[in-house]
């Protein structure tokens, strides 16, 4: 674990500087354009091409060092940060700029992740997978936390080129770090009963593998599918809340802040706790109990109605969050050869992306269009759930997001009628 919290340490500070500076981005963009819609382009072209990207980067975390392609992901990300520097500086700076970056950012960004997600079963032992996820899960949550405050405070004062200083220096950092840590190749890992695949050319049946290696995998394919199941109205969900919460609390800023840092404060704490604790020696009770927990508070969020219960709700599901996330990855870790987990878990990866992108296409409309009028005064629905959820503004939001809450509860339930699911630990062996 040793050499695994040197790097971690590293990507700690790089992505509270990163934060840092996207929240500042977000202020001049709000300053330049006043529009939401700009600020959606900005993710939107982030995340896109990470979609495309991920089957290539799985081949290539596969061929080449995995060191080597996080060194990579760190020295494109500090030339990105460069480049906007210099528009900066020189008053040339425009919004398209950003959306190029960030699309370039997020090609390079997701090599990296997914080399340093592979990383880890050559760093720690497997006894420790869910301990190692669980503070990766730490590095997120802490920098929805520190990097607001700190963002906030210090974007008056030193404007954004101060603040992309301070990222810079970060970058250096982790880069550090990371380069002179020693990660193991697989170059010369055996792969039991995979001596076929073993070729990392840039191939279609390569950059296919994943899919195909998942597919012979019942066990797999039984987490993909719960996986997917469960993400897909929890994606709803996540673009409802921002939406809900501002509706029904009459547009308090204020208030969503709140809730959304006792999200992030849940969030570290319950990685922190798994990291020290361990998780479920069953490592798939981790998974399901965790979905059925997180769903349950998420339906306590959406039938609340006033900022406390919000703040309780949220800081209890965020809790169980890690919880989720490292057991559902240290099974993947223990089942996949080292060898072969860029293209395997690219192409889980791919499937979360591309749910990712979609859930929130299905939720707005169903909300604005059907929901929303359905829970008005004199709507449809407002006899039946108004006692429950109230009627006005946000309350079909509301309703929408618990019933995206419910189907969650149920997968997570649910799981455990299938044994292919329940029994993927003892069904399918670890790799050597």
């Amino acid at each position: 674990m040793r050499l695994f919290i040197r790097i971690w340490v590293g990507q700690l500070v790089s992505t509270i500087g990163s934060y840092m500076t996207v929240f500042a981005l977000i202020f001049w963009v709000w300053g330049v354009s006043g529009s939401a819609t700009s600020l959606a382009l900005v993710t939107f072209f982030s995340q896109l091409p990470r979609i495309f990207i991920t089957p290539f980067a799985g081949v290539l975390v596969d061929r080449f060092p995995r060191k080597r392609l996080m060194l990579l992901g760190d020295f494109v990300a500090m030339l990105c940060t460069l480049l906007i520097v210099f528009l900066y500086w020189s008053n040339q700076l425009q919004i398209w700029h950003l959306y190029g970056v960030v699309a370039v950012y997020g090609c390079f960004g997701q090599i990296q992740t997914l080399a340093y997600s592979t990383s880890i079963a050559l760093l720690v032992n497997k006894e420790h997978y869910t301990r190692a996820e669980s503070l990766v899960a730490a590095v997120n949550y802490s920098g929805a936390i520190f990097s607001p405050i700190l963002a906030g405070s210090l974007y008056p004062l030193i404007g954004v080129q101060g603040i992309i200083g301070i990222d810079l220096i970060t970058f250096v950092v982790a880069f550090v770090l990371l380069f002179t840590a020693d990660i193991p190749s697989t170059t010369n890992l055996a792969i039991q009963g995979d001596a076929p695949e073993t070729s990392t050319e840039m191939s279609w049946s390569n950059l296919t593998f994943g899919f195909r290696y998942i597919w012979r995998q019942p066990g797999l394919l039984a987490l993909v599918v719960a996986f997917s199941l469960f993400a897909l109205p929890s994606d709803m969900g996540k673009a409802l809340y921002n939406p809900m919460i501002l509706a029904r609390s009459g547009g308090d800023s204020h208030a969503l802040g709140v809730v959304t840092t006792a999200a992030g404060l849940g969030g570290v704490l319950g990685a922190l706790f798994l990291s020290w604790q361990g998780g479920f020696k069953q490592r798939i009770h981790g998974l399901l109990l965790g979905f059925a927990g997180t769903a349950f508070c998420k339906i306590l969020l959406g039938l609340g109605q006033t900022v406390e219960l919000w703040v309780a709700s949220h800081f209890l599901a965020t809790l169980l969050i890690p919880l989720y996330y490292s057991s559902s990855n240290s099974i993947w870790y223990a089942k996949v050869p080292p060898a072969l987990q860029g293209r395997v878990l690219a192409a889980d990866q791919m499937i979360g992306l591309m749910i990712g992108a979609i859930a929130p296409m299905i939720a707005g409309p169903l909300a604005d269009g059907i929901f929303e009028p359905a829970m008005a005064a004199e709507g449809g629905l407002a006899p039946i759930f108004g006692p429950l959820f109230g009627t006005g503004p946000g309350a079909g939001i509301a309703l929408l997001y618990t019933l995206t809450a419910f189907l969650m509860l149920c997968v997570g339930l649910g799981g455990y009628g299938f044994r292919t699911l329940r029994a993927v630990e003892t069904l399918l062996p670890d790799h050597s």
